[in-house]
């Protein structure tokens, strides 16, 4: 699932899907943060955003070149790749001073050839960035953008089920307006397929793009034309506002003995706020602990650790990383988790909105036997990605430069997560009902009742 409001922005952000990701899809100023954006890389993982994005420093051959008098020359390119790139500088040069249907902007030609070779891999994880896509989408992963609040994201028109981009029966579908947000009040609802963005139709294109569309500066509008059921489709004009996206909320249920903490995302204070409220269940006296994770698209891969580190002991390995070369580097569980003792039972819920990194956190409790999954199959996004900025002026690109797989080296990229226990949903459910709850609250007292079907972890 992705938050509508921000696609993650680069100015310094303040403490992810706060909330409002509209499709909630995720560095603070401390020294952690800004190694994630540094070119150093001494580990992938320091870099690393599940889902959603990271950030990591080199520039492409096209910056800086300088272009020869003749049309046989290959500037900047290595001499023994001079033969494969003629072709390229051929077309450049014509283009540059042959083509009469009008003018040539060179930075316009340069963008456009960059995002070519980023969408030859056909990889709808890896795309080029126009300078506002590349600062918006940071602003989602920092969790403060200007947008309009509501959870959304692309799924089958038919229901759940991964989709890449728009179009060819997927869907821009809002799971949620967030509360007291300009979407709330202009009257968008859960449910609504978002059609077109101020009159553009939106097929083609993935989460990051349309969200693009829809989130900007505070005090401007963006009309979405909305199809609501069977009715015509609807217009409607939302002055987007900041959205502070609020990552972590929790509750009490069964009388105070089951604590309930919904993760939203993996953004900037994810973790601290995760971490936070899981040492407050415990802490007071709760042993039974309800992750939701549904519509949770991901975010930085470091957090996603530091998640799973609340519930597995300091040392085992919770995930793996393998890189374009296959060599796989073990991901170890850090120290000082507030639930790491069994007799805290956890179960975790899914869907087909939960991805990457809540992919990562889902796929390690349930091969190391720490919790059950309750639901339905999960996205399945197995990379992981960075993010390179190309200049100021320049925009940048998110490229996959890892696999990850699970403790048990299981790569569920395009399969998903399984759940222990399924739940079907209606694709339209009665407003306050929540079926995959309810079958967790039943699980987790058939456990306290020591029910022989469930094997938890000793």
């Amino acid at each position: 699932m992705f938050p509508a409001d921000p696609d993650p922005a680069m100015p310094t952000p303040q403490p992810e899907p706060g909330v409002d990701a509209e499709v909630a899809t995720s560095d603070r100023a401390t020294s952690d943060r800004a190694a994630r954006r540094s070119g150093s890389r001494p580990t992938v993982l320091a870099l690393a955003l599940a889902l959603v994005g990271l950030i990591a420093g080199s520039a492409l051959f096209l910056s800086g070149f300088a272009l020869g008098s003749l049309r046989a020359t290959t500037p900047g390119t290595p001499v023994d790749e001079q033969a494969a790139f003629q072709p390229f500088w051929d077309t450049y040069r014509s283009i540059t001073e042959d083509y009469a249907g009008g003018s040539v902007d060179r930075k316009t030609i340069i963008d456009g050839a960059i995002r070519g070779m980023i969408s030859a891999l056909g990889d709808p994880f890896s795309a080029y960035l126009s300078p506002d896509e590349y600062r918006r989408s940071l602003e989602g992963l920092s969790g403060t953008f200007g947008g309009i609040g509501a959870r959304i994201e692309v799924r089958r028109r038919t229901g759940q089920g991964a989709c890449p981009q728009i179009g060819s029966g997927c869907v821009l579908a809002v799971v949620e307006p967030i509360q007291g947000t300009p979407a709330e009040r202009a009257g968008l609802q859960a449910g609504d397929i978002v059609e077109r963005v101020d009159g553009s139709s939106l097929d083609g294109l993935t989460s990051d793009q349309a969200l693009a569309r829809i989130r900007g500066p505070k005090g401007t509008s963006v009309t979405l034309t909305i199809l609501r059921g069977t009715a015509a489709p609807l217009d409607l004009t939302i002055v987007r506002d900041v959205i502070v996206q609020k990552e972590v909320e929790t509750k009490t249920l069964a009388g105070g003995t089951v604590g309930y903490i919904r993760l939203a995302g993996f953004s900037d204070r994810a973790a601290v706020d995760f971490g936070a409220a899981v040492a407050a269940d415990v802490g007071a006296g709760q042993r039974e602990l309800v992750i939701d994770l549904r519509g949770n698209p991901g975010g930085y891969v470091t957090d996603a650790q530091r998640v799973i580190s609340q519930f597995i002991p300091a040392g085992t390995t919770i995930f793996w990383q393998e890189d374009a070369a296959h060599v796989q580097v073990p991901t170890v569980a850090l120290g000082g988790g507030a639930a790491t003792d069994p007799k805290t039972r956890v179960v975790v819920l899914i869907d087909g909105g939960s991805a990457s990194a809540s992919e990562i956190v889902a796929g390690a409790l349930q091969d190391l036997g720490r919790a059950k999954l309750i639901g339905s199959k999960s996205y399945g996004k197995g990379t992981i990605q960075i993010w390179q900025q190309l200049g100021d002026n320049n925009g940048g690109f998110r490229l996959t430069i890892a696999k990850w797989l699970t403790p048990n080296k299981r790569w569920i990229h395009q399969v998903g997560l399984l759940p222990d226990i399924p739940v079907e949903v209606a694709t339209n459910p009665q407003p306050g009902s929540d079926p995959v709850l309810d079958k967790a609250l039943e699980v987790l007292g058939a456990a306290s009742a020591g029910a022989p079907a469930l094997e938890w972890a000793a």
